[in-house]
């Protein structure tokens, strides 16, 4: 009997797609048994992937991780164990570059099965009562968050990520040199913009990530629309919560729709894996077309093959959630994979969230942040 062991994070759509295809792989191949264990969201993002790989064979990580993997033995290059077609495949079905994003140092670390960038959710029920229409732009979405309808995800990670949203929104995408994070023009008024939004929404929403968030929007009449946190297609299907919630694209700033940060998940085997062959054949099958659109979805996951999001019975069953979301996950912004970032990523978090909070000169933060962004280069 040969036994494989995995982590991945607590969540129905992190751990329940695991545990089902984990047993029907197993019912295929009686030799294998796959064990699941799992984490925090938080601790999803923060566990440093060395230590996890040294105690598990299988790891569900993001695709940050990337870069570091390139330059440590932690995880094992999918292209020196599974067929170039394959890859291929994976590669030409990819959702937005979900795939890419885990290719890294001419090598792929990990298979994209879960997608995810933050998308606009909505109770049409409450916008109705309300006697409002979805906002098409910035300034539709402001007045919907002064009339106290708009809720969003503000912890520190969230906040960064939609800094960098606001900043490609600006006509910069950061990270284009390897001295400061963006321009100070664009940084300040991407951080202004941030704070106005978040100030005209409750204060409640600077402790919530986007789980809270959604099933605040699910489960209470709070609020009626969430304009950009990374989606779960849980929300979509009938019963996960007291009310179905509808996705769409995220809204236009200076004429052009939003670029939310790419997020996702996917599967990697460790270095430390003692039955290689195995451990690669399981992440076939999570990956496979078949089975992202049947067991994986069945089960909770969110998929991160294309031919999963455009399956018309997938999208019945999640209240078209793929097809109504396909051109904001498209059109992702892709942060940096360079060992280091994560380094920055830690530190950028917080601070900006302060910004949130305190009276801090956005030229001061953003100052603090290019001496952040120095130091995690010097990193990697």
């Amino acid at each position: 009997m040969i036994e494989l062991t995995g982590i991945t994070w607590n969540h129905t759509r992190g751990y329940l797609p695991m545990l089902a295809t984990a047993q029907r792989f197993s019912e295929l191949h009686p030799a294998i048994e796959i064990r699941w264990e799992k984490r925090s969201l938080q601790q999803f993002a923060d566990s440093p992937i060395e230590k996890l790989a040294e105690r598990y064979d299988l790891l569900v990580i993001d695709h940050p991780f990337a870069g570091y993997a390139a330059t440590h033995d932690v995880l094992l290059p999918f292209d020196a164990h599974v067929p170039p077609e394959f890859l291929a495949a994976q590669m030409s079905n990819s959702v937005g570059v979900s795939h890419p994003s885990y290719t890294y140092g001419g090598h792929q670390w990990c298979l994209a099965t879960d997608a995810a960038t933050p998308v606009c959710g909505y109770r049409p029920d409450l916008l109705t009562q309300a006697g409002v229409q979805l906002p098409s732009d910035w300034g539709q979405l402001m007045d919907l968050a002064r009339r106290g309808l708009v809720v969003l995800p503000a912890i520190p990670i969230d906040t960064l990520m939609n800094f960098y949203m606001m900043c490609v929104a600006l006509g910069e995408e950061p990270f284009q040199t390897e001295t400061a994070v963006v321009g100070e023009t664009v940084g300040a008024e991407a951080l202004r913009l941030l704070r106005e939004l978040i100030h005209a929404c409750p204060p409640d929403c600077l402790r919530r990530n986007p789980i809270a968030t959604w099933d605040l929007l699910a489960n209470t009449d709070q609020a009626a629309l969430c304009p950009f946190a990374y989606g779960y297609s849980n929300y979509g299907r009938c019963g996960y919560g007291r009310h179905l919630l509808s996705y769409t694209n995220l809204v236009s700033l200076n004429g052009r729709p939003l670029r939310s940060t790419l997020g996702g998940a996917g599967v990697a085997v460790s270095s430390r894996c003692r039955n290689i062959e195995a451990a690669m054949a399981y992440c076939q099958y999570v990956a496979s077309p078949e089975c992202q659109s049947t067991v994986y979805f069945d089960s909770g996951g969110q998929p991160g093959h294309r031919a999963a999001w455009l399956d018309l019975e997938v999208n019945r069953r999640s209240n078209s959630f793929f097809l109504d979301t396909l051109p904001t996950l498209d059109n992702a912004y892709l942060r940096p994979r360079y060992d280091g970032y994560l380094d920055f990523q830690d530190h950028a978090s917080p601070l900006v969230h302060r910004y949130l909070t305190e009276n801090i000169e956005a030229s001061r933060l953003l100052d603090t942040m290019n001496e952040i962004y120095l130091s995690s280069r010097r990193k990697s």
